[in-house]
């Protein structure tokens, strides 16, 4: 498969961008511990996006790996984990904050370090959001790839810090037109007290057709299919 575009986010990096239908977003971890925040939106509709509640309760699971869709609140698929050498990306924890990133890592400012300051996820996504005539009130739950938070016996929320190797990869593929914002800050419930984030490589490649009676996506659950149903009948209505 030829690579149609590419990108390296690095610590406290955003970005945000319209990737059309059939195509796979190959992410790489470029050094250990990564954390890359998530949202997704149907590009045609932007009311439309990621439902954290719906994908979890639909695949009955609380974290997400390959077979896993990213389902949207029309009960649609907005895009589908085809290849995961992790096996578990962070749906609970969120987004860092102004206030928790400071009081973690110290203040800091654009005026007083300029491109060096320390960047929140909270932040980050807000400006992507307005770029695309969205605001704070679209901010939903994202989806932390690479991070692994999971709950212990006593309902402690704990993160693993030796989840993420260097090399770590997890591809999605577009089932639909999706705006995707992206921002590059550590995962709130890490503990490690320097400001922890790698760099990540967003690949862009075309996809293979997609097949319902063969893919592993599809036929994950039958929640999942009926939402490739739903899918499938809004874009053809849509003529795409």
């Amino acid at each position: 498969m030829t690579t149609v575009w590419s990108k390296t986010l690095e610590p406290g990096d955003k970005w945000s961008g319209v990737i059309s239908k059939g195509r796979l977003l190959r992410f790489t971890a470029l050094q250990g511990d990564a954390n890359l925040a998530l949202l997704l939106f149907n590009a045609q509709d932007l009311t439309e996006r990621y439902n954290m509640p719906d994908s979890l309760k639909a695949q009955y699971t609380a974290h997400l790996t390959r077979g896993n869709v990213l389902m949207s609140d029309n009960g649609r698929v907005l895009a589908s984990i085809v290849e995961d050498e992790l096996g578990w990306h962070d749906t609970i924890s969120g987004l860092t904050t102004r206030a928790g990133t400071d009081a973690k890592y110290g203040a800091t400012s654009y005026q007083q370090l300029r491109n060096e300051w320390l960047r929140s996820g909270y932040e980050n996504m807000t400006v992507e959001l307005v770029r695309s005539g969205l605001g704070i009130r679209d901010l939903g739950p994202v989806v932390n790839l690479f991070a692994k938070v999971y709950c212990d016996d006593d309902g402690r929320m704990i993160y693993d810090a030796d989840h993420c190797k260097e090399g770590a990869t997890v591809t999605l593929r577009t089932d639909m037109d999706v705006l995707i914002v992206l921002s590059n800050t550590p995962n709130p419930l890490n503990p490690i007290a320097s400001y922890a984030a790698a760099s990540v490589q967003l690949e862009v490649l075309d996809a293979p057709p997609l097949d319902p009676a063969t893919d592993y996506c599809c036929n994950f659950r039958g929640e999942n299919r009926r939402a490739f149903e739903n899918t499938a009948e809004y874009l053809l209505l849509a003529g795409r």
